[in-house]
């Protein structure tokens, strides 16, 4: 259990280092999972720099694409289905069939909420039923439709020949399960895991992880409830939080030690106390630095301008434009920023 800025990073590449250079580990049989490329790459990096290149550091998807196409041909005798990035073609041609009129957001939104159902092992059929329970819907259509819809697009997904990214999952998982081979031959590559941000897994990614141990335990997880972001699609950090429970011998160790922060924005972990998300309780390694300060406003626009002032102050100051920062949630809350700036005359660069 890992709070912000504690190097967890730099403890599971250090762990792994370890295995490799006491003989432990053979390097070509530890697999490293994570749930962005860039996540991965900076994990292959520290492990190169470590002195265990050979080591395989992967997305999810990226290490179950990889065996599927491998697999896939023997186990079915077929090519794999072509990998689509964007349901929304799929999406919109299925709305048609079930005569539902869809324009782009709808389109996404439908879009999100079949990704969260796929990775949360929900059916077409049983989408009514585990959408009531879990209060969940696109917009004002009925559970039903959208389980219609659903349907309807893999059925013109399969006419299509394609598979989505959660298919990607679906597919190594069900090949896993279904041929003892495929699964025996997997079991002899990777015979240690290690999986980093465990917060955010699946119900999906926890089935495949489990069908990739075989029953084995030669696993290590790192991750910070505090810290979920995927919930909505599907994310579940019960599976951190409950992971002794799952593993009875596990070796439970908290990194509390913050690096990043001062005492004063670590403090802001008081917000979570008593709530779900709730993770460890995390001490300061910097000196003191100035009180975190919170200001309400009435509306975005509002928000911004005050924003802006206090930017054109901290100027006037001498403080120079490339030191401040303002950090946003989404994309689409940036234009009013940028307005707010523009009309000060403050030049700004958009990230």
């Amino acid at each position: 259990l890992a709070g912000a800025g504690t190097g967890k990073t730099r403890a599971i590449t250090h762990r792994i280092a370890h295995g490799v250079h006491t003989g432990v580990y053979a390097p070509t049989e530890v697999l490293a999972v994570t749930f962005t490329t860039r996540a991965a790459g900076e994990l292959r990096q520290r492990l190169r720099q470590l002195g265990a290149p050979g080591v395989q550091a992967r997305t999810f998807h990226s290490a179950a694409l990889r065996q599927l196409r491998y697999f896939w041909p023997h186990v079915h005798g077929s090519e794999l289905p072509t990998l689509t990035e964007s349901k929304l073609a799929m999406l919109a041609a299925a709305t048609r069939r079930t005569g539902l009129r869809a324009d782009q957001a709808l389109l996404r939104d439908l879009a999100s909420e079949i990704e969260w159902a796929k990775v949360s092992n929900v059916g077409p059929d049983d989408y009514p039923r585990i959408a009531a329970q879990h209060s969940r819907g696109v917009s004002d259509h009925p559970p039903e439709t959208v389980g219609k819809v659903f349907s309807s697009y893999e059925d013109v997904k399969r006419e299509q020949g394609r598979m989505d990214m959660e298919d990607v999952l679906l597919f190594t998982a069900g090949v896993l399960a279904s041929d003892e081979r495929v699964a025996a031959q997997v079991r002899r590559q990777y015979k240690w895991f290690v999986v980093d941000e465990f917060q955010d897994v699946s119900p999906l990614q926890s089935a495949l992880l489990d069908l990739w141990l075989g029953g084995r335990d030669e696993l290590c997880v790192v991750g910070d409830p505090a810290q979920t972001i995927y919930s909505f699609a599907g994310a579940d950090a019960t599976y951190l939080l409950d992971f002794p429970k799952r593993y009875p011998g596990t070796t439970s160790i908290e990194l509390v030690r913050n690096y990043r922060s001062t005492p004063q924005v670590v403090a802001s972990n008081t917000l979570l106390e008593g709530g779900p998300s709730a993770g460890v309780e995390l001490r300061s390694q910097q000196v003191a630095g100035s009180a975190v300060r919170f200001v309400g406003h009435p509306d975005e626009v509002a928000e911004a301008s005050f924003v802006a002032d206090q930017v054109a102050a901290l100027q006037r100051k001498g403080t120079p434009p490339g030191r401040i920062a303002v950090l946003f949630r989404i994309n689409a809350q940036s234009e009013h920023f940028e307005d707010a700036l523009s009309d000060r005359g403050i030049p700004y660069v958009v990230r």
